[in-house]
């Protein structure tokens, strides 16, 4: 019973969290990086990388930053300390970009991050990158866990190379439920950290593949 009350103050405060969507689309029209099709052959380990966040990355960064903070200090002395651990390790906001750009980093000369396109164009790197992040975590609302990354490149002309990217969708059990022990409990919360964790690898596997190609 006590576990179940811990739960549903962690109910109300999850509840508060939303996130924010924007079309890649929109973002790559703002942004004046035009689809059209250049060859994956013009990427090379020995580029220098601009990269840029999409509207969405920054929308979905600050939604984990929410999460993860009502994680660490919402109902702090209520919560078991397993259940609590497991949200604050699964809504790392810094996991996955320090994975990708890290991904990003070993397939190329240099990869510098800019805060508009502007600055980019005018620092001339040798490939561009639109980075668009997307994550879903477990809210008493939501049972359907998502984790999708995806890096557009484009060429000194704005022109579309190619893209890689990792995509995992799972749905985890209910957690909001009155006979499920803590370390039950915690365990299935952590699988939203194997969810990023796996469409990590997958776009690893899609970054090396395009280099290589190239």
């Amino acid at each position: 019973m006590r576990t179940f009350i811990q739960l549903a103050l962690m109910t109300l405060m999850l509840g508060t969290v939303v996130v924010t969507n924007s079309a890649i689309a929109d973002e790559l029209r703002t942004s004046h990086l035009l689809p059209i099709d250049a060859s994956v052959d013009s990427l090379r380990h020995g580029q220098t990388v601009g990269v840029l966040y999409s509207e969405n990355t920054v929308d979905n960064l600050s939604y984990l930053e929410r999460y993860h903070a009502m994680a660490q200090n919402g109902a702090r002395d209520a919560l078991d300390g397993r259940i609590r651990q497991a949200f604050v390790n699964s809504s790392d906001p810094e996991l996955a970009i320090d994975w990708l750009m890290s991904s990003l980093q070993g397939a190329f000369l240099s990869v510098t991050v800019y805060s508009s396109l502007d600055d980019l164009v005018q620092a001339h790197p040798d490939v561009v990158v639109m980075l668009d992040t997307h994550n879903q975590l477990l809210t008493p609302r939501n049972d359907q866990v998502e984790a999708r990354f995806i890096a557009r490149f484009y060429d000194a002309n704005l022109q579309y190379i190619a893209k890689a990217e990792g995509s995992v969708h799972k749905q985890v059990p209910s957690v909001w439920v009155h006979d499920q022990a803590a370390p039950e409990i915690a365990a299935q919360i952590e699988q939203q950290r194997d969810v990023q964790l796996d469409a990590l690898k997958q776009f690893d596997a899609s970054l090396k593949a395009l280099v290589r190609a190239g």
